[in-house]
Parts: C-alpha cells; structure tokens; sequence
C-alpha cells in the first residue's frame, strides 16, 4: 500500500525529499505558498559538500547534472584585513570537488525538474492524530488529510507547532545583504578583489563578505553585532539611507573594501535567528520536520546541505523500508537530532568567532577549516 504524503515547503530539503521519493515511483504531494517557482528572488549560492548535499543529489540520480552545473573555482576564498592586506588566498585544485558551489535557482531548478508542485496552496495548520491521518489546513479554507506531513518549510514552520511549541530566537547578528551585477564588466576593480569565490574582510564585532554567484552577480553582506532594532530610526527602504548607515559602520576601513557597500541598488534585512542547538521533540505519528524547520542555525554552510540528506533519507527509507511508517520516521528522527546537533554547535561555536570583537578569531576558524 502506498502511502499518502505530503511535504510543505519547496527549498532544498522539501524537492530533495520528494525527488528520491519520485525517483522510487512513489506518490508525494509537494505544497508551497508562493504561487509560482520564481515568486520571491532564489537566493545566493550554496556550496554542497561530497557527504552531505552531493550525497543526498546522488540518492536523487542527480549527481552528474549538479556537477554540469555547479562552479568549482567558487571554491575560493580569499581573507583581507580592514587596510586590504590580503592575509589569506585559498584556491582550489583543479580536481577539487569537494564544495562546488551552484546558485540556490539552479539548484531549485534541477530538483524541481518533473515534480508536480502545487503552487500556491499555503498551510496554515496540522492537526495530528484524527481519524482518516493527519489533517492540514490551508489558507484558502480547504483542508486534506495525509498519512505522513513533512515540514520543510523553513524557520517560521506552520507545521513545526504540531511537534514542538520552539520558536527561533535572534542570534546578535545582523546580515544586511546587497548585490552586483556584471561585476567583470561594471566594476573590474571589485572583480579582482573578489576573484573566483568568496571574499571576507573581518573587523571588531563586523564583517563584508562578497560571494560569486554565476552570470557575473555577486552577493555582499554586511554582518554585525546590533540590537534587533538597531534600525528603528532607518528607513530600510531608503537605499541610500541604508548605505550612509552602513559606511558610517565600518567607518575605517579601507576605500576598495567599502566600494562593495556603494553599488548595491537595493538592500535586504536579514537578522539572524537559530532553533536551540539540541533541538528535538517528543515523536508525534505522522508528522515530521526537516532543515531549517528542525534545526535552524547560522548560515555556515551546513543547514541546506543538512537538509538535502535528511529529505534523500527519509525519502529512500520510506520507500524501500518497511511498511511500518511510524517506525520509519521515529529511526529517522533520531539519526537526524544526532547528527544536526553536531552541526548545530559547530555553527554556533562559528558564528561566535566570525563575528566577534577579535578579528583573529575569524582567521584561525578559516585555518581550521580551509586546506594547507
């Protein structure tokens, strides 16, 4: 007997899931609340790991389509300090497959691939446990029942309130994110800069950092340590408001450096919020969660990643496991608070030292990660 389910969310972990689940012939229900693909901009770029994203697109059968796709030399990573010295320059070897990065649209893109997501139906609530499964709520008053939800609908879940009563908290950090486009060809001197990856400049309590993504764009944050109204008395619609805001705070440093803050057309608030580093929960039969739903934490290049395994797990064992549901997701749950722990604490422990009022601790973070 086939199972009925239905995942909430179309990121990475949500498509993830649902392609190994389609891969298996196995029927799933893909539910998002933005009513099209390319409502809201995709986002950044992501670079996945051999034994976590690229393993969970190998369970998908989309390993050698990622590897088409995806930009080696993003690879890269170059470290100045306030006055521009360069005090690191990693660059990848040509073989180097480690952490290929691949633009978050691309990627939706390649996932979404033959699925058939039902765009524009919003959850509102899951109510466990009722006679026919589980029963979910949408916005436009419809309801539905299902043996099995997944929540993978990121940090403000609807589904998660089925499970858990945890709420994200804020972090201290801010990111103020901005971005550029035609860098090689507009602003050469920032290309060189930047090079072929991700560029960081780390000061007291702030950071820039500026990520290649493909086509010529480049995404700059602006990171730091402020109240979470530390904008009360800004506009964040007010560009150039934001921008004399921003130069004022890294007043200092040096004039190539803040030339990524004075290009940007645009810039978006992105306060940092985390779930509890061991987050878990009692197991409530026939619901479940995964990424960012589950466990959020700072942006450190594990959570997407993350993600992608648990829907390629949960997906497989599903369909190639016992019949016993339940018992499914309760071996699953269990695998996955164990191993996000880990992470979760990695990436806390991270964050503290990336932005942080000794700029030396982000170098040796980098030291400890980045190849000899």
């Amino acid at each position: 007997m086939r199972h009925r389910i239905a995942v909430v969310g179309s990121g990475p972990a949500g498509l993830t899931f649902a392609r190994v689940l389609h891969r298996y012939d196995h029927p799933v229900t893909v539910l998002e609340r933005d009513p099209a693909p390319d409502t809201r901009p995709p986002g950044g770029t992501l670079d996945l790991q051999e034994g976590l994203g690229q393993r969970a697109l190998d369970k998908a059968g989309l390993l050698a389509d990622f590897q088409a796709l995806s930009r080696p030399e993003g690879q890269a990573m170059r470290i100045l300090d306030t006055a521009g010295t360069v005090l690191r320059d990693w660059q990848p070897r040509p073989d180097d497959r480690a952490n290929p990065e691949i633009d978050r649209g691309q990627l939706r893109d390649l996932l979404l691939g033959p699925l058939d997501v039902q765009w524009g139906r919003g959850v509102t609530q899951v109510v466990p446990g009722t006679r026919d499964g589980v029963l979910v709520h949408f916005a436009d008053g419809r309801q539905e029942t299902f043996d099995l939800v997944v929540g993978a609908d990121g940090a403000w879940s609807r589904i998660r309130p089925a499970v858990s009563p945890v709420t994200p908290h804020y972090t201290g950090v801010t990111y103020v994110e901005t971005s550029l486009d035609r860098v090689d060809t507009r602003h050469p001197d920032l290309a060189r800069l930047i090079g072929d990856g991700s560029m960081a400049v780390y000061g007291v309590n702030r950071a820039l950092v500026a990520q290649r993504n493909s086509g010529g764009h480049v995404k700059v944050y602006a990171q730091f340590r402020a109240p979470l109204d530390w904008h009360t008395n800004l506009d964040l619609a007010d560009v150039e408001a934001v921008r004399s805001s921003l130069l004022a705070l890294f007043d200092g440093w040096t004039a190539p450096v803040l030339d990524l803050l004075c290009h940007g057309t645009a810039f978006v608030h992105r306060p940092l919020y985390v779930l509890p580093v061991s987050h878990t929960w009692t197991h409530i039969p026939g619901v479940t969660l995964l990424g960012d739903a589950a466990h959020l934490m700072p942006p450190l290049g594990a959570g997407a990643n993350l993600a992608m395994l648990e829907g390629a797990e949960l997906a497989e064992s599903i369909a190639t496991g016992p019949e016993d549901l339940d018992e499914i997701v309760r071996a699953f749950e269990e695998q996955m608070w164990a191993r996000a722990g880990r992470w979760a604490k990695i990436t806390t422990a991270g964050l503290e030292r990336l932005v942080s009022s000794n700029p030396a601790e982000a170098l040796a973070v980098f030291d400890q990660v980045q190849p000899s």
